[in-house]
């Protein structure tokens, strides 16, 4: 199998969905930024007051003020559906797109009262950048990109809209107002926020990704086990389904480590690692959680997950594996011990302690065998 190329493998993990450890933080982001949103908001009042001081027209004022209060309110409300931690999946796109919409729409009302005056707000403007700046403590590449993509075309949309209105296109302008070439270096700018804010986003779902991961199968690891299995146990009690765990543990490893040496145990871990992947249908999942100790989640009833993890073990033990070309095979075999939820265990650490127990059951009594009933 080619390795994929490495703009390809950026983009697949940019562009791809997060896995659960990545929707937590993403989860825990959104309420920061919600925060973050409502400080900025209550700064925003500060503006028109400073530009009323400032000697600025008093019906721009008045315009800023009430722009202000709604935005206010808007953080307000936001900031409570971001305390409903992930119960709103649209939640982070719905509150992007407001931001940038909320900042395009200042720009075009202060347009309708100068044409120029929309263009030339820097102030206002850069909510631009720290709406999409914001968008990488969500810890998505896809919202990042969203964000960025509506700003450039709501502020394209709004410039062109701007100059071809404006009379001979320097009539209705001030001479202070930005020209078409200094529009254009502003798109570039939220182009290069948007590219520089997903260059981040990446960085840190490559990060969340390694600590994941198990170093030496690739597989998840126990932290990522842990925050997964809480929303499968949630999504198997509205629907009424059940989800299977096996705690394998492999026999007598380390005679097999001395048996082959620490390369060739290495081998082993991933070949095992390889061989109970092979079982998992979708949304299944395999994690190692110790030197030589995995835990298979399986989307169906205890009785049917023992006949697969069994059929699994008998086939294990039956192919004795080759370290590398020339030495002599060893014998794999491993011990499981199955619980069910919500009938075993209704937590991750209870049913984990089921299934722990039968599994020292079955290395108790004889090993090379799955136990999916206390005795």
């Amino acid at each position: 199998m080619h390795e994929p190329a490495p703009l390809k493998r950026v983009l697949a993990t940019l562009f791809g969905r997060p896995d659960e450890v990545m929707l937590e933080l993403g989860a825990g982001g959104e309420l920061l930024v919600a925060k973050v949103r409502a400080l900025l908001s209550l700064l925003v009042l500060v503006l028109p007051l400073a530009a009323a001081l400032d000697g600025a027209a008093t019906n721009r004022t008045l315009v800023g003020l009430g722009v202000a209060v709604l935005v206010n309110i808007v953080a307000q409300v936001w900031l409570a559906l971001a305390r409903n931690h992930r119960r709103h999946h649209w939640l982070p796109y719905a509150t992007g797109a407001w931001d940038i919409t909320a900042t395009t729409g200042v720009l075009a009302m202060l347009s309708l009262d100068d044409p120029g005056a929309g263009l030339d707000s820097l102030v206002v403007w850069c909510f631009y950048l720290f709406a999409i700046a914001l968008t990488a403590l969500r810890s998505d590449g896809r919202l990042t990109a969203f964000v960025g993509g509506m700003a450039i075309v709501q502020y394209a949309a709004l410039a062109g809209t701007v100059l071809s209105l404006a009379p001979a296109a320097s009539a209705a302008i001030s001479e202070d107002a930005p020209s078409l070439a200094e529009q254009g270096q502003r798109l570039l700018l939220l182009a290069m926020m948007t590219l520089l804010t997903s260059t981040i986003v990446y960085r840190m779902q490559r990060l969340i990704e390694l600590s994941g991961r198990d170093a030496l199968t690739g597989v998840p690891n126990r932290a990522w086990l842990l925050q997964r299995l809480p929303r499968m146990f949630e999504a198997a009690r509205r629907e009424g389904s059940t989800v299977t765990i096996g705690l394998v543990d492999v026999d007598h490893f380390r005679r097999v480590y001395e048996q082959i040496g620490h390369l060739g145990g290495d081998r082993a871990i991933r070949h095992i690692a390889e061989h109970l992947g092979a079982m998992l249908g979708e949304d299944e999942y395999l994690a190692r959680i110790g030197g030589q100790e995995f835990v298979l989640v399986l989307g169906c009833p205890i009785g049917s997950a023992w006949e697969r993890i069994d059929r699994s073990r008998r086939s294990l033990a039956a192919q004795p594996f080759h370290s590398e070309r020339g030495t002599e095979p060893v014998a794999l075999a491993f011990s499981a011990g199955l619980a069910a939820f919500p009938q075993d265990g209704a937590t991750a650490s209870a049913l984990l302690g089921s299934a722990d127990r039968r599994l020292q059951e079955a290395k108790r009594t004889g090993r090379n065998r799955a136990i999916a009933r206390d005795s």
